[in-house]
């Protein structure tokens, strides 16, 4: 009597019509792949260097679901934090590139899963500026926390490194990479949230401490 492999298999699921739910400076990968990579970028957009453009590249051929850039600890976390809730099969986020000069937009996204946001809405332990996260639901941000493993390579930019790390990640036996061992755990087992952010405060480090109560109270 063969031996019944069912229950070793690697759960995947299907994905929403209107995936990935936030535009920007990303590409698409594999939808089943349990890997996300962000680059920081300290450039305007339209002067990405090739290098960072090549992080992107590298991380897509290697098997990621989704791969681009990154600059502010805001909104532009906040359409990470959108797109990644909408596709339970990613399981690891890996940060990648030079931190953010005068954003630490790593730092900060690296606290949010981590620690996690106050009743404030902002990053809690962030170097950032202005780590406020206005324009997406809680739930979103405390499903973000629940899905992933951060796997921080913070100032790297070694392109075989990251798709190292990547590899890594959909691995069906615990592999080791740098001090973690990865392997693929399958699709986050709670139904994908695929929603556009508000954008009810586009400026938010334009925002006075001061002003925070009234955006929360008119958020409710």
């Amino acid at each position: 009597m063969s031996e019944d492999k069912s229950k070793d298999k690697i759960l995947k699921v299907k994905l929403p019509t209107d995936y990935p739910p936030e535009e920007g400076c990303y590409l698409r990968g594999n939808d089943f792949s349990p890997a996300a990579v962000v680059v920081l970028l300290n450039n305007p957009r339209e002067q990405t260097p090739l290098e960072i453009e090549q992080l992107v590249r590298v991380a897509i051929e290697n098997g990621a679901a989704l791969a681009g850039t990154v600059q502010t600890e805001n909104i532009g976390i906040e359409k990470i934090v959108s797109n990644i809730v909408a596709n339970p099969n990613i399981r690891y986020l890996i940060i990648c590139g030079i931190e953010v000069a005068g954003h630490n937009t790593g730092d900060a996204l690296k606290c949010l899963i981590e620690n996690g946001i106050n009743d404030r809405r902002i990053i809690v332990g962030s170097k950032a500026i202005t780590p406020y996260l206005f324009n997406i639901p809680i739930e979103s941000i405390k499903r973000f926390r629940r899905q992933l493993t951060l796997i921080n390579l913070l100032n790297e930019v070694a392109p075989d490194v990251v798709a190292k790390a990547v590899w890594s990640c959909y691995q069906e036996e615990p592999t080791a990479f740098q001090n973690y061992m990865l392997h693929d755990p399958g699709a986050c087992p709670e139904a994908a949230i695929c929603s556009k952010i508000t954008l009810r405060i586009k400026k938010p480090q334009e925002i006075e401490d001061w002003e925070i109560d009234d955006i929360l109270k008119g958020g409710e």
